[in-house]
């Protein structure tokens, strides 16, 4: 018995081996593999890519992933079977695949992969084509979406006052309006886009109250004249939002209801997700509140969609929607001695937005851009009849446009040739006849070029045909050279110059007026902007720690001011007109920092030095826009700093915020005035009570100080909002 089993042992020990040993090249010949390489859409090779291929239901194994190499290449072995291959990485949008394989089979897969435009480190608004953001030659700053959900911002202005280069004017809590100055520029002085459209009123400012952050992914912020692209408005900078596209597989969805002080409610949900080739994006959200006084009311409503069809990787069509509709009492400049609140004044307006894109490409080098754009801005102002001064304004405002762009894109050279034809319509019911009309064409061109690796250069220009002041040429060029790489404590180092023009056209009003005593000047010119900037952005601490910093100077000529003259007969109150005689300087520096010191804390600050001057203006009426000033509403100093915490289950946000003196007036009885400076404290909390589920905490003006942003107008006292969120984040 013991020789049969010692001989049994024997078999086994040398016969199994050698069994095994033929079966594993015959398992291996079983398997299929794919490979290829990645190409960025310029032709250069992308790495650090998550190839990850996912077997179906049907079959067999796990998941098996790789990251692309250097060179972009890849190579994954499979068993056969139907698999869904995604292809991931930050900056690119992502790419899925559903394949089949053989058993035995080899199958080469090369991919070209766009840049997302929906990524905080690629910036769309200062180029024609999207850039990566260490590429931009005009300063930027973006706020992602991760930024906009932890501060629990609800209107733009409180996302925009915590970024460099801006100060922010508020008539009022609630309601008021609310207007941006862009690197010392006035407030018409910044075009502002939604997904690409302009909801700018023609030659105005855009009233930021009823603008929430509603279903936004990003917002940018670009410093710097950029009408070589944008045309008219574009004088000292571009502010655009880009709306949430839906991209997962299986819905995300979100609802939340939260309520406050000051009888505050507020309440939305949104849903996103891709359905084949279809994607989709929609949000609806609700505001009310009383207001700290009188007449403080504000109601605000939000409807958003975005929805795009995929007929292949390189030909795509999206559309997207939002409309903003509030109503708010209007108390006035309560602050303002003798005052007493306007209980009869109110305000409504609505700013609707239309943006469709069709983008191809045809062969490997050309993309191809059409887009139509559309939006609607109405603005009621009024008193009730039980007020002193019964009045009842009302203005409408239309853009309709559409742009045709073609891009050819080599690894080393990008060149881009764009047309667009506009049309302006208003009605105004104080200018006659009620309908009036502007048409405006343009053609521009625009270049990058990178020599080499370390040097991007941009250049390029347009010529503007308005239908009121005739033809402009703007030109636009800057570069940007990265003076070191490096790792460790003392990381990359990137140098940057950038000079642009830019042209505003004149309100409707100004060209148009039929008022006999204040009649409209048809022979108006542009206002217009000479501007540079330069600056160093910095890496330190293996890229824990980033600083940047930026020198501006920006010139301001033929603004638009309004002569008055002597009464008459027929004219008791006067008589006179528009004219441009107006010149402005404004020159600063914008400092910004961030530390991420570990995984959970994370700070950053900004400060910025704007001295503006008031150099010519002969028609002034007010001490405060004599030559010698500072420029209206925009202090000297200002900055802010904020500090997250995320830890375990509590994300938490305090923000400060400062601002020195500025130069202001009532615009009605003339005299110098100033608008003390001030700091101000905001917190944001959420804590995720389970899987989805979100309890949030958020205050504004926590230490509730007192102040103005507009003389006479009281500031939001201390502020608060609770609620609950439950969010889904849906999944492939």
């Amino acid at each position: 018995m013991k020789t049969r089993i010692a001989i049994l042992s024997l078999f086994a020990a040398f016969f199994v081996p050698a069994v095994n040993s033929k079966a594993a090249p015959q398992s291996q010949s079983n398997k299929a593999s794919i490979a290829g390489t990645l190409t960025d859409p310029a032709g250069a090779p992308v790495a650090e890519v998550q190839v990850t291929a996912q077997p179906d239901a049907s079959s067999a194994g796990q998941a098996v992933s790789v990251a692309s190499s250097s060179d972009g290449s890849y190579s994954l072995s499979l068993p056969a079977g139907r698999y869904r291959l995604r292809f991931s990485r930050k900056s690119f949008a992502a790419r899925e695949l559903v394949l089949t394989l053989a058993s035995g089979e080899s199958r080469v897969l090369n991919l070209h992969l766009d840049l997302e435009p929906l990524s905080s480190s690629v910036v769309v608004t200062a180029q024609s084509v999207p850039t990566p953001a260490q590429q931009t030659t005009a300063p930027t700053d973006v706020i992602s979406r991760e930024t906009i959900s932890e501060r629990q911002a609800v209107s733009l202005p409180e996302l925009l006052e915590f970024s460099p280069g801006i100060a922010v004017g508020r008539t009022g809590p609630f309601g008021g309006s609310a207007s941006i100055f862009l690197n010392g520029g006035n407030s018409n002085f910044t075009k502002v886009l939604v997904d690409g459209t302009p909801i700018n009123p023609p030659g105005s400012m855009v009233d930021f109250s009823s603008v929430t952050t509603e279903n936004i992914d990003k917002v940018e912020i670009v410093r710097g004249a950029e009408s070589a692209i944008y045309g008219s408005d574009a004088v000292s900078g571009v502010i655009q939002l880009f709306t949430h596209r839906g991209d997962t597989r299986v819905p995300a969805f979100s609802v939340y209801s939260e309520g406050g002080n000051l009888a505050s409610a507020r309440g939305g949900a949104d849903l996103s997700g891709v359905l084949g080739k279809f994607d989709y994006s929609g949000a609806a959200a609700y505001f009310r509140t009383d207001g700290q006084g009188p007449n403080d009311y504000f109601v605000n409503r939000t409807l958003s969609g975005n929805f795009g069809y995929s007929f292949s990787d390189t030909n795509q069509l999206h559309i997207s929607l939002r409309n903003n509709t509030s109503d708010a009492g209007i108390p006035g400049a309560t602050l303002t001695p003798g005052a007493v609140p306007d209980l009869f004044q109110g305000y409504g307006q609505k700013i609707f937005s239309a943006n469709a894109r069709w983008e191809f490409t045809t062969g490997s080098h050309w993309h191809h851009q059409l887009i139509g754009t559309d939006s609607y801005t109405r603005q009621r102002s009024f008193a009730n009849p039980g007020d002193v001064f019964s009045f009842d304004s009302v203005l409408s405002f239309n853009r309709a446009a559409v742009n045709e762009q073609s891009s050819y894109v080599s690894r080393n050279f990008i060149a881009t040739a764009g047309y667009q034809y506009e049309v302006e319509n208003a009605g105004i019911n104080f200018v006659l006849p009620g309908h009036l009309r502007r048409n405006n064409q343009a053609g521009y061109l625009d270049f990058r070029y990178t020599p080499v690796s370390r040097l991007t250069l941009d250049f390029g220009g347009r010529v503007e045909a308005n239908g009121n002041f005739g033809t402009r040429v703007v030109p636009r060029i800057g570069g940007t050279y990265v003076l070191r790489f490096g790792k460790g404590f003392f990381g990359d180092t990137r140098y940057h110059a950038f000079y642009g023009q830019g042209i505003k056209e004149p309100r409707f009003d100004q060209t148009f007026g039929t008022d006999p005593c204040f009649p409209g000047n048809p022979d108006l010119k542009p206002e217009a902007s000479k501007g540079w900037t330069t600056g160093i952005d910095q890496k330190l601490a293996s890229d824990r720690w980033k600083f940047s910093a930026d020198y501006f100077y920006n010139r301001f000529y033929d603004i638009v001011s309004f002569a008055s003259a002597g009464a008459t007969l027929s004219c008791p109150f006067g008589t006179g007109t528009y004219f441009n005689t107006d010149l402005a300087i404004a020159r600063g520096v914008n400092l910004a920092s961030e530390i991420r010191v570990n995984k959970w804390l994370f700070v950053n600050g900004n400060y910025t030095y704007d001295n503006s001057r008031v150099l010519q203006s002969p028609n002034t009426f007010d001490p405060s826009l004599e030559p010698g000033n500072h420029l209206v509403r925009r202090p000297v100093n200002s900055g802010s700093f904020g500090l997250n915490i995320d830890y375990a289950r509590v994300n938490w946000n305090f923000i400060g915020y400062f601002t020195g003196a500025r130069i202001d007036s009532n615009f009605i009885n003339p005299q110098p005035t100033k608008d003390p400076g001030y700091a101000r404290f905001d917190m944001a909390v959420k804590y995720n009570v389970t899987r989805g589920l979100f309890f949030t905490a958020r205050a504004i003006n926590l230490f509730d100080k007192q102040y103005q942003d507009a003389f006479g107008y009281p500031a939001l006292g201390r502020y608060y909002m609770l609620g609950l969120r439950y969010a889904f984040t849906g999944r492939n």
